[in-house]
């Protein structure tokens, strides 16, 4: 096997153990209270996400499209302290299961907002690394677990459309090790980035839809 067929086939390993170790435990049956979950959003996330999660500043994520079960997931990795942050921590100590659910599925049913391309050339560089990866610094592509077009999946967050210093801050931590939460596969995929890269690919990934 070439070392670039390995690369390739180590890149499916990587996006099953992210997603099985990202694995929310079951929502309660029923359907989720909306209702309730835009009372929680006037109240609590509007400040930082938005009232339809598009984010008040590029520090924060964009939760609008983000998958609902993703959503919960790290609101409860929030309230356990298995994701460690002085902010979210209290905001998230409240809600219970159901309410986490709610706010994950009234965040996932709101419009992604877009963002216009700047720099053509550091765009470039940033679809070839999402898309391809580098093969010699056995960096797998993006697409490789969080799809062509960024959607990932219920397990994978959505990257389209995400503000790119939010992204570029969250691969520093898992390099780092400070994102305590999903950090197997992802530390050992943001440590083969250049800062280049990285740049260049939280610009790609913000021009998504």
């Amino acid at each position: 096997m070439t070392y670039k067929g390995f690369r390739h086939g180590l890149a499916p390993v990587l996006c099953m153990l992210a997603a099985l170790s990202g694995m929310p435990a079951s929502a309660a049956d029923g359907t989720v209270d909306l209702a309730r979950a835009q009372e929680i959003v006037s109240e609590r996330c509007s400040l930082c996400h938005g009232k339809e999660g598009e984010a008040a500043s590029v520090v924060f994520p964009r939760l609008a499209g983000q998958h609902a079960e993703y959503v919960a997931k790290q609101l409860a990795d929030f309230k356990s302290g298995k994701r460690k942050s002085e902010t979210m921590k209290p905001q998230a100590q409240g809600l219970t299961p159901a309410e986490m659910q709610a706010l994950g599925a009234f965040f996932e049913s709101k419009k992604v907002p877009t963002r216009r391309p700047r720099d053509e050339e550091i765009l470039g560089v940033g679809r070839y690394i999402f898309s391809q990866g580098n093969s010699f610094s056995g960096l797998p592509s993006c697409a490789s677990c969080h799809g062509v077009n960024g959607h990932g999946t219920p397990q994978l967050p959505r990257l389209a459309g995400q503000h790119p210093r939010y992204i570029e801050d969250q691969l520093k931590q898992f390099n780092q090790r400070e994102r305590t939460n999903d950090n197997a596969v992802m530390h050992t995929v943001a440590s083969k980035l250049t800062e280049l890269e990285a740049h260049a690919v939280a610009e790609y990934i913000a021009t998504l839809q």
